[in-house]
């Protein structure tokens, strides 16, 4: 099983802007309309982890435009993320599984493709148009396709443009310059950077790891060090928390303890100034709030280090064992158009890019400015677990929401982080 990293260059020249970071390795066993029983009537159930108000309504857009051009049909079933994280190995080895499944491209559309419970889809691939050579490697499994990716987003430091200006403080573009815009925030008796890193949503911490590390010791250096070719107790990785020291006491001394959703209301209301999160933000941001939303990127910390950024790509695989293959084929075709990616979106809070260069985005000013983040990245990254896995994730988890709870105790903690992390790489 071997992973490929992808620059920007070699990726975007095909893609227009889809961020990945790493191609399909492995097995995956190839499921005809006869295995599994490919046969059995009834529409198309559809898992979804999308259940932000605004994402939800957006899938059961698509999936009703789906239905009405007759033939297969298909069901949605939502799920709230965090559960829909835990369950989803139950979810594929279920006697009766969901036909469809969201999630994203990356270590664990591998791992399940390796143990034989995702549907090889590549007669689809074969269909479609538009779509680069950069995006089918990600989706490909030792020559077969097992993922349909249909969109991507980035990540960023998200404010209210309104507070800013309030508080007289500009987009910071470096290290220094970020420190004095949260000096600038704190004078005014706001906590300057937000986290909602709690135990429902603790990958949030993840995000200050991956951007650290990426602006310490490159975007190589980072997916190797997930890969585990090098220790998270190397000093190159103590260099990160050095770092990240410096920025410390601007957090939210309750971030820990609330969800990201929670923290994305503080901001929303003042109460905090920033916070480093996806464009997920928008799905829970009022939408007479989100023309006053801003995101700058994350500040520039070696000059010498290449500019790469987090632009993960999500979609949707398929069981193995679905008992309506090719109406699950129909579906997953349909799902690759301009039509089923730009109806998501039409009824979605516009915060995500679609996969189909052909496809319109929301194109709104803070989605065009990401677009053009990521189109001069030198390198782009997933995110932690999907340039990583789902398993090393808890590892990351609990090293960084202690080193944020006691900062003092970074040895110990990263001896503890690649004890936990060498078990996981050795199973």
């Amino acid at each position: 099983m071997t992973t490929t990293g992808f620059t920007r260059r070699s990726f975007l020249a095909g893609l227009g802007a889809v961020g990945a970071a790493t191609a399909l390795g492995g097995c995956v066993t190839s499921t005809g309309s006869s295995a599994g029983g490919g046969s059995a009537t009834g529409p198309v159930t559809v898992q979804s982890n999308l259940s932000a108000p605004s994402a939800k309504q957006a899938m059961q857009a698509l999936i009703d435009a789906f239905n009405k051009k007759g033939g297969s049909q298909a069901s949605l079933n939502t799920v709230a993320s965090e559960t829909f994280r835990t369950q989803l190995p139950s979810y594929l080895t279920s006697s009766n599984p969901p036909d469809v499944m969201t999630w994203y491209a990356g270590s664990v559309a591998r791992s399940y493709a390796d143990k034989g419970l995702l549907l090889d889809v590549s007669d689809v691939w074969s269909g479609v148009t538009g779509y680069s050579d950069a995006l089918k490697q990600i989706s490909t499994d030792s020559g077969k396709q097992i993922f349909i990716p249909t969109s991507y987003y980035f990540w960023g430091l998200f404010y209210r443009k309104s507070n800013f200006a309030k508080w007289g403080v500009s987009e910071p573009t470096t290290w220094a310059e970020f420190l004095q815009a949260c000096e600038t925030i704190k004078s005014k008796g706001v906590t300057p950077i937000g986290l909602g890193a709690d135990n429902s949503t603790p990958w949030v911490a993840s995000g200050w790891f991956d951007y650290l590390n990426i602006r310490v010791n490159g975007a190589t250096y980072h997916r190797e060090l997930l890969a585990g070719k090098h220790s998270f107790a190397d000093p190159q990785v103590h260099k990160v928390f050095d770092q990240w020291k410096t920025a410390l006491p601007h957090f939210d001394p309750k971030g820990t303890a609330l969800s990201f959703q929670d923290a994305t209301t503080n901001l929303l209301q003042g109460r905090t100034g920033m916070m480093l999160i996806g464009t997920f933000l928008l799905d829970t941001t009022p939408k007479e709030d989100v023309d006053d939303i801003g995101f700058f990127r994350f500040p520039v910390i070696d000059p010498s280090v290449p500019l790469a950024e987090e632009a993960p790509t999500d979609g949707f695989f398929a069981s193995s064992r679905t008992k309506r293959t090719q109406q699950t084929k129909d579906f997953l075709k349909y799902l690759t158009t301009v039509e089923a990616q730009e109806a998501y979106l039409k009824s979605s809070s516009g915060s995500s890019l679609p996969a189909n260069p052909a496809a319109k985005d929301a194109g709104t000013a803070l989605i065009t400015k990401g677009k053009e983040m990521l189109n001069k990245a030198a390198d782009l990254t997933q995110f932690f677990n999907r340039d990583s896995s789902d398993a090393l994730q808890p590892t990351a988890d609990a090293a960084l929401i202690k080193f944020i709870q006691h900062p003092e105790q970074i040895d110990s903690i990263l001896t503890d982080w690649q004890s936990a992390a060498k078990k996981i790489w050795a199973s």
